[in-house]
């Protein structure tokens, strides 16, 4: 029997880097298990802020990728700034008070000019050359994943012109996403930012989404089916790692400035001063983007000294870091909007034996999934006490070589069990 044919539309795929990746390459490493055959479309000369030429070999050898130029503003705004339209690029914006003149001119170009993002020149061409390619091949069934949601609009053309069977994944929601703020949009781009939502989540065969408050918030919007397919863990080819010597405590990702979190850099400070040993054995690993609003508390709670900051690193590094770390940390933004955010490393951090210290807006859905699993302690923003506690326990834990979590349940987040999710809706 030949396998069905599943043309998937995304911008992130290796060579790129980050999070955004995973998602969609460990998709198409497993789809194949489960008679389907991807066909991944991706830019032929794209901007990516991060780059990583080791996923590249993880590309499956049974898919199908499809290249096409794209035309991004980035390419052009970085002859004025190479770093500012990067730190962009990637999700770091500025924090408010501290936004330059040319900051404020970037963002506003951002999100009133490109809407619904800075890739929305691509959509035509992929159109055309897209539509050409199903007629030829015979293909019946697309997937668009976003962000950048532009990608979206590629799947909304197919449809009106071909009558594909459309699935639209979104990795991240579209109008209430954190950053969506942060554009300064003009009451037109942000009417049309809500109706190309709209006519996106009306259109699509079928929704599907990372987190149960994403479903919440579209189910509001549209009556098509919805389905929550998280991101998960893969059994990542990652030597067996010994555990760090220092106390080490350790964010993986980008790190907003939003996401700073005052009350573990207080907490830490303060058991500085009450244990007179804790700065023997004290390490602040970051790896991934750091914005400089973090690098300065960090300064400003007299830290640095016990600051590693690796800066960015291939997938496999970050997983050894992850299996080699005393305390994983997971910070997300003190807000209403965050609430449905669950961030991909999660899952990884979760298989790695490592116990997990996250914070987070109250209601947090990834609060439940750390729970219900065993895998670390969630707090809100106004529990510096009781995470206070936490550290220390840990810190005493670890100094009688006993720091390690228990986690339960986990095999449901597998990606090719999460695959066979995927595949039920196409099929």
């Amino acid at each position: 029997m030949e396998p069905k044919k599943l043309l998937i539309i995304t911008y992130y795929f290796p060579p790129a880097g980050g999070p955004g990746v995973q998602r969609w390459l460990k998709f198409v490493k497993y789809l194949p298990d489960f008679g389907i055959q991807p066909i991944v479309y991706v830019p032929e000369n794209p901007t990516y802020p991060i780059i990583d030429e080791g996923l590249v070999d993880e590309i499956s050898d049974k898919a199908i990728v499809l290249k096409n130029k794209i035309l991004e503003p980035y390419q052009l705004a970085s002859v004025f700034s190479k770093n500012k339209t990067k730190k962009i690029a990637s999700g770091i914006i500025p924090n408010q008070k501290k936004q330059s003149f040319l900051d404020k001119t970037f963002l506003w170009i951002r999100g009133n000019i490109f809407i619904p993002d800075a890739r929305v020149l691509w959509v035509k061409p992929s159109v055309k050359y897209l539509e050409k390619y199903i007629i030829e091949n015979e293909i019946d069934t697309i997937v668009t994943s976003g962000p950048p949601h532009s990608l979206h609009l590629i799947g909304l053309e197919l449809k009106q012109k071909l009558g594909v069977k459309w699935l639209a994944d979104f990795r991240d929601p579209w109008t209430t996403i954190g950053y969506h703020k942060s554009l300064r949009l003009s009451n037109y781009a942000s009417k049309k930012h809500k109706k190309l939502e709209h006519q996106v989540l009306n259109s699509a065969d079928s929704i599907i989404v990372t987190s149960k408050t994403t479903k919440t918030e579209f189910e509001k919007l549209t009556a098509k089916p919805i389905k929550v397919i998280t991101n998960g863990y893969d059994n990542e080819n990652v030597a067996t790692q010994i555990l760090d010597t220092k106390f080490s405590l350790a964010h993986i990702g980008s790190f907003l400035s939003e996401r700073n979190p005052k009350l573990l850099w207080e907490s830490v400070s303060e058991l500085l001063h009450e244990i007179e040993e804790f700065k023997n054995h004290l390490e602040l690993k970051l790896i991934g983007a750091v914005s400089q609003e973090v690098l300065e508390t960090i300064s400003h709670y007299n830290l640095d000294v016990y600051l590693n900051n690796l800066g960015y690193v291939s997938h496999n590094e970050a997983i050894a870091h992850q299996k080699r770390s005393q305390v994983l940390l997971l910070i997300e933004i003190d807000s209403e909007d965050t609430k449905s955010i669950i961030p991909g490393k999660l899952f990884e951090y979760m298989v790695s034996n490592r116990p997990i210290i996250a914070i987070g807006p109250i209601g947090s859905d990834f609060a439940e999934i750390i729970t219900t699993t065993n895998t670390g302690v969630f707090f809100n923003y106004s529990e510096k006490e009781r995470l206070k506690g936490l550290i220390l326990s840990h810190y005493n834990q670890f100094l009688e070589g006993k720091l390690q979590s228990y986690g339960v349940g986990l095999q449901q987040y597998s990606r090719k069990n999460l695959t066979k999710k995927l595949a039920d809706l196409i099929l």
